[in-house]
């Protein structure tokens, strides 16, 4: 399905640019997918809610030994991730510490960023994915480990992944043989994406040949479905993102947070690579990929966003149909990218 525009509700204190309107001859290229999975998808999100409500609900802000424990634990999970022997952890100049994947004779080098709400995740949090990335795409994987809040809050992570990605486009061809440069990142690692290209903008035009970005919160003063998404047990909600928030830029208010510094949403997007965003229906970020993508291409730029029938915020860490379809088509737009 290709739509036109979409237009996001009435919403005071959102800016006139945000509010969809038609793009003379440049229709948003939007597609609904896996439509013929909704059933099944639903069904897996009724019984991820009826577990979460079994468990005891957390409120105020996390101490340090329940940080630690999620920590410990993979992303959307309850046990810790697997390490594979064929990933290299490394320290750049400047202390960065990456973990490197690397299939031999690479076709071009991704920069991951991984998720967690700038609080949770690891570079080394999501081996076996990146593994079969790897091998699929014929991409070296360079996972980032950027510091985390609310020990370290922002710039610190952004200032961590900028180092990362000016270290690979200066060095790319030295370490892996190739100056072809993608990014990824989902949930907050697609946020710190968008930031990370705006921030090697003036010093290296073009780096980067494309961008995989999936479910990312791009406007941190919330977006529309953010704000009405309510408390429903999606892995993320309302309440949950306001926490992140904090916790990533504490002490904020509304107009702080759409400083194009924290929210990408209000940034100038001009010069950035070929972008494919993709979210969930059931997602309380679905308007911040709906309206980056539009800005994407309002500034000149190639962005596709796929928004995916009845999937909730991260379900490609969950065993789905939907998961292996999305996987295939994340493989098929890094291949091709830059090409």
């Amino acid at each position: 399905m290709t739509t036109t525009h979409r237009t996001t509700p009435d919403f005071p204190d959102f800016p006139d640019f945000l509010r969809g309107e038609p793009l003379d001859g440049h229709p948003l290229r939007a597609h609904l997918r896996d439509l013929d999975r909704l059933e099944e998808t639903l069904a897996f999100n009724r019984a991820f809610e009826r577990a979460a409500g079994s468990r005891p609900a957390r409120r105020g802000p996390l101490d340090a030994q329940t940080l630690a424990r999620l920590r410990r634990n993979r992303l959307g999970g309850d046990t810790p991730p697997r390490r594979l022997p064929q990933a290299r952890d490394r320290r750049l100049p400047g202390g960065v510490r990456v973990r490197v994947l690397d299939p031999g004779s690479p076709e071009g080098v991704l920069l991951h960023l991984h998720g967690g709400g700038w609080a949770f995740g690891s570079a080394d949090g999501q081996d076996e994915r990146l593994w079969e990335l790897a091998l699929g795409t014929r991409l070296a994987v360079v996972s980032v480990e950027y510091r985390l809040a609310p020990e370290h809050p922002h710039p610190a992570a952004p200032e961590d992944c900028e180092r990362a990605a000016r270290w690979l486009a200066e060095h790319a061809v030295t370490e892996f043989g190739t100056d072809r440069l993608l990014i990824a990142g989902e949930s907050a690692g697609a946020h710190l994406a968008v930031l990370t290209l705006l921030r090697l903008r003036a010093g290296h035009p073009g780096a980067y040949c494309g961008a995989q970005l999936a479910f990312g919160p791009y406007g941190l003063s919330m977006t529309p479905s953010q704000r009405s998404f309510g408390d429903r047990a999606l892995l993320s909600n309302t309440r949950s993102l306001q926490g992140s928030y904090e916790m990533f830029s504490p002490g904020a208010d509304a107009g702080r947070r759409r400083d194009p510094a924290l929210s990408p949403l209000y940034a100038d997007l001009a010069g950035l690579p070929p972008a494919r965003l993709v979210v969930g229906t059931e997602d309380p970020l679905l308007d911040d990929s709906v309206l980056l993508a539009r800005r994407w291409q309002e500034a000149g730029g190639t962005a596709e966003l796929d928004v995916v029938a009845g999937a909730m915020h991260g379900f490609t860490l969950y065993p789905l149909t939907v998961t292996d379809r999305e996987r295939r088509r994340e493989r098929e737009f890094l291949a091709a990218a830059g090409r």
